[in-house]
């Protein structure tokens, strides 16, 4: 594999200075929208209570973090001029209400936004979570393919990196059915390895994966250290770990075991601000404990990553230097189409 100037420098800006992706997340709505609606007793949250949150989350953890992950709903109409530019920004595009069929879930991008915008106000990456499961229906494993391959595509015509998200689900016959953005209960390993193994195909796109557990985050222990690498190794390319709503204890052993297994960092966020978040309505509570529990948090993951994951640009997909940005000579402008 090699990256193009626009994806090469997207990896060089998410990472630290030492090609390792710390990335927080503040892109989730349905976490944040449903427990102020719940408190509120409204149908829908306001939006201004939605964003404020967000923008606490910004302007508390970024100093610690290698960049953000946001949404074009709230984070960055809210808070654009808190962001710290000399971070990596990283945004949202599929929407989060997602098709929920008898064959499984179609996902689909955010209305009025697009790769090409996302390109266009200068962010490094733009992520997408698909949920999929190989055993889906084949009309919904069709859609999903195709939805991902579109979105590939256009990352490439517009030379920006694809940070592509996985996550299994429950189907309607599985027990502990929900809708809600959490790990799946007794989720099966091989569906985990088996949807990695699918979207690694060059057609889609991808540059780096943000990859659940293959196993339930708080059962993890050192005897699943082999199921991590061939996760890791079916990705065939840079990968950073999610937290899926796990807890900090579960998601920390998570990161132990996945850095082992040649994890490149994490993009995690509720593992990282959910307990603070617990506190609404009280802004002046929740605020103490980002700064303080939450800050704690990430620095500590933090320094796991900087003792044990491994740098992006090391990953054996960069056969040499060369693989890493094949442009080195006076051909370049020609060599780099438009």
């Amino acid at each position: 594999m090699s990256l193009s100037p626009g994806k090469f420098l997207g990896m060089k800006r998410l990472s630290d200075q030492n090609g390792i992706f710390k990335m927080t997340a503040v892109d989730q709505r349905p976490p944040i929208k449903k427990p102020i609606a719940d408190y509120l007793n409204l149908p829908e949250a306001p939006w201004k209570e939605v964003a404020k949150f967000k923008r606490m989350l910004i302007e508390n953890l970024q100093s610690d973090s290698s960049a953000l992950l946001l949404d074009p709903h709230y984070a960055i109409p809210f808070s654009m001029d808190s962001f710290d530019a000399k971070k990596g920004l990283v945004v949202t595009l599929e929407d989060s209400v997602f098709q929920e069929t008898k064959q499984g879930r179609i996902s689909s991008s955010i209305d009025n936004w697009s790769v090409a915008k996302i390109k266009r106000m200068g962010a490094d990456a733009v992520k997408v979570l698909a949920w999929y499961r190989p055993d889906a229906g084949q009309d919904v494993l069709v859609a999903q393919k195709d939805y991902v391959q579109k979105v590939g595509e256009e990352c490439v015509k517009h030379d920006i990196l694809f940070l592509f998200e996985l996550l299994v689900y429950p189907l309607s016959n599985d027990k502990d059915r929900t809708k809600q953005y959490i790990e799946m209960k007794n989720k099966k390993t091989d569906h985990v390895l088996s949807s990695v193994e699918e979207f690694s195909k060059l057609k889609y796109g991808v540059d780096v994966f943000k990859l659940e557990s293959p196993v339930n985050a708080d059962q993890v222990n050192e005897g699943d250290l082999n199921s991590f690498k061939e996760m890791g190794d079916l990705a065939g390319r840079p990968w950073v770990m999610l937290s899926a709503g796990a807890g900090k204890s579960a998601f920390k052993n998570v990161l132990r075991v996945a850095f082992k297994a040649g994890c490149s960092g994490f993009l995690a966020g509720r593992a990282i601000w959910l307990d603070a978040f617990s506190n609404y309505p009280d802004w002046e509570k929740i605020n103490t404990e980002l700064r303080g529990s939450s800050a704690s948090y990430l620095s500590e993951i933090s320094n796991l990553a900087n003792q044990f994951a491994v740098p992006w640009n090391k990953h054996p997909c960069y056969s040499s230097e060369e693989g890493l940005f094949p442009y080195k000579t006076w051909e370049f402008r020609r060599k780099y189409e438009e």
